[in-house]
């Protein structure tokens, strides 16, 4: 219904429900059940059994809103950005912290509709399209062999360093100038940069067969593209951040 072929294009918000500290976030591909937790899919539209595409947001769900804030001009994909803003804002968490655990959000009617509408498309544009943002600025440090000397053989690492603002990808190559802001957009119990971080470490399967045949991943041979990642992923987390804290101003 949400992704019946890969020609289907959709939206989803996905949230987390359970004792995982709650998390949303948005996608337009098919997402795994533990995509940021115990994932339930919110998508904007849906497929019928014959194809046909239809709004999932209801028509009684579009006239609540038309009608609590006065305005026809409101449209489903607004109502859509509003959600996800909503379920961004930390007081909204804060105060429904203990529901969220254990059912599914509820959402309220704040004032001002088009700021939060506003706030939720440009996340939705900043986690859906984090691939082609505007890399943030970052200092590389590559490590160079002494001359007459064997090149330094390249360990894996991945480690952050939140107090100096830095990344050691390996033996060889730090990243510096991460803000601290980058480390607060946290997905559950991590930031994202952490996140990013974890998923990309090389990992040795206790099974043999598995590690002789299939373990074929090698850090090295990503490196270059991880490193933009990562300067993309600071640049989607500062600005996350900043509509958060905006967000903090209305309480």
């Amino acid at each position: 219904m949400i992704f019946p072929n890969q020609k289907n294009e959709n939206v989803i918000i996905a949230v987390n429900v359970g004792n995982k500290p709650f998390n949303v976030l948005a996608s337009k591909c098919l997402v795994d059940y533990h995509f940021n937790g115990d994932s339930q899919c919110l998508p904007l539209y849906r497929y019928d059994r014959e194809g046909e595409r239809r709004d999932n947001i209801t028509g009684w769900a579009l006239k609540q809103f038309q009608n609590h804030y006065q305005d026809t001009a409101i449209t489903r994909l607004d109502i859509f950005y509003y959600v996800y803003a909503v379920l961004h804002d930390p007081a909204y968490r804060e105060k429904y912290q203990i529901n969220l655990r254990r059912e599914f959000p509820r959402i309220p009617f704040y004032d001002d509709f088009k700021k939060w509408t506003s706030w939720g498309g440009r996340l939705i544009e900043l986690h859906i399209g984090y691939e082609q943002v505007k890399p943030y600025s970052l200092k590389r440090s590559d490590k160079k062999s002494e001359p007459g000397k064997p090149s330094t053989k390249v360990k894996p690492l991945l480690k952050s360093d939140k107090e100096n603002g830095a990344i050691h990808l390996d033996n060889i190559t730090t990243l510096q100038g991460i803000p601290p802001a980058a480390w607060e957009y946290r997905l559950g119990n991590r930031s994202a940069l952490e996140w990013i971080l974890e998923y990309h470490k090389e990992h040795n399967p206790k099974d043999p067969t598995i590690r002789e045949k299939f373990n074929s991943y090698r850090f090295a041979d990503h490196k270059e593209h991880i490193v933009k990642l990562i300067s993309r992923i600071c640049t989607v987390s500062v600005e996350t951040v900043n509509i958060i804290n905006i967000m903090k101003q209305e309480e």
